[in-house]
């Protein structure tokens, strides 16, 4: 047996809302006792010094072969591939224990995530889509599988399940990524999402959307889809359907923010920005309207887009706050939340005995002061140490 004490720590009960001294006892890697522990014999003792331990952060909408490039062009298969492990690097030293990548190409994010479970390189651990699946022209065409009618999305769903994947991301709508597509126009149809999302379903797979527009977002939850990406323009009915059916949402505000931030004069092309100008206001509108709607919401940052860069996981949670959200609820969508999103809420998600020993380890308290997320002093995936400032 394998045990590792943290001590001297300020503990994050995301369930109670509340921080407690004490110690955190692992095992194999996972958590065995927390508050007045005491080390067992042969115990290895980590010293935290008052910092603060959060449950591990997750990121539920990352491109992990993405670099954050302003030139929104797909790159070569090794470019891809050392992108992917830098990009692992960025989000392990910056805290993010688990990810959702939504839309890899050519299966390399199964691929990595099958490396990381077998401990062959250093990452997060992930849950992958494989391929978008778009329609003909669609938004994220250039690295998806484009889908034409209900029986071809029946298909291109099998063969992302056939894959390996453990969702099927769809696009429901155009997006700022793509020249020529609107956020706002609807693109797969109702029918031919509903015919994907049975085939997940039927294999007990998770669906998730990326929906800008309303018409497409609509489109989308009647066709039974589980988690809505971006939403920026979310009507009373979508807010009320949402609601009562469980459905989740990831808003990604991190995405339009950087690209509003740096600009065409950054290199970003003049057609995303303006695209990213036109739905600003609409997006933290929805997102502030669902918050208030008590829909469910998790931390996601679309990275990998320009200037959304994999180490700035945390910098979601300080829009959110600057949004209208409270820091414990923003601390929430990262963990317990996200864990839940991602169905592995009986072994992630909070610090508890029993759960898999995911911790973010804050210099200071992030309650307080939620800008204290940024400062990230160690990560610790399956009761390793996987960074250490």
């Amino acid at each position: 047996m394998n045990f590792i004490l943290f001590t001297n720590c300020n503990i994050l009960d995301v369930v109670n809302e509340k921080i407690c001294k004490g110690s955190i006892l692992v095992e194999d890697g996972v958590i065995r006792e927390v508050g007045d522990v005491k080390a067992p014999e042969g115990a290895e003792t980590v010293d935290l010094k008052g910092a603060y331990v959060s449950p591990g952060l997750f990121n539920c909408h990352t491109h992990i072969l993405m670099s954050g490039e302003p030139s929104i062009s797909h790159n070569g298969d090794v470019e891809s591939v050392i992108n992917a492990l830098e990009n692992c690097r960025k989000l392990v030293s910056t805290g993010v224990t688990f990810i959702r990548d939504m839309g890899g190409s050519r299966f390399y994010d199964i691929q990595l995530r099958d490396m990381q479970k077998k401990g062959k390189i250093c990452a997060p651990e992930m849950q992958v889509s494989g391929k978008n699946i778009c329609m003909t022209g669609g938004h994220g065409w250039d690295g998806g599988r484009e889908s034409d009618g209900p029986d071809d999305a029946r298909k291109a769903a099998r063969e992302q399940l056939k894959a390996g994947a453990d969702w099927i991301k769809l696009m429901a709508t155009g997006g700022v990524m793509t020249k020529g597509v609107e956020p706002g126009s609807p693109q797969l149809t109702e029918e031919e999402m509903r015919a994907a999302i049975q085939e997940a379903h039927k294999v007990n797979a998770r669906t998730a959307t990326h929906a800008q527009g309303t018409e497409g977002i609509k489109n989308a939850l009647r066709a039974g889809i589980d988690s809505i990406e971006h939403g920026f323009y979310l009507d009373q009915w979508c807010l009320d359907y949402m609601k009562e059916n469980n459905v989740w949402f990831v808003p990604t505000l991190s995405a339009m923010y950087w690209i509003k931030k740096n600009g065409v004069e950054a290199g970003i092309p003049e057609w995303a920005v303006k695209k990213v100008n036109g739905a600003f206001d609409a997006h933290k509108d929805s997102f502030l309207r669902a918050y208030k709607a008590g829909i469910r919401i998790c931390l996601g940052t679309d990275a990998g887009t320009p200037f959304n860069f994999h180490d700035m996981t945390a910098y979601e949670m300080i829009l959110m706050v600057e949004d209208g959200m409270t820091p414990w609820d923003a601390i929430k969508s990262g963990t317990i939340n996200a864990a839940q999103l991602c169905q592995v809420e009986a072994t992630h998600g909070t610090i508890e005995p029993g759960k898999t020993a995911n911790l973010t380890v804050y210099a200071k308290d992030p309650v307080s002061d939620i800008h204290n997320v940024m400062d990230v002093c160690m990560t610790v995936i399956g009761g390793k140490i996987a960074y250490c400032k």
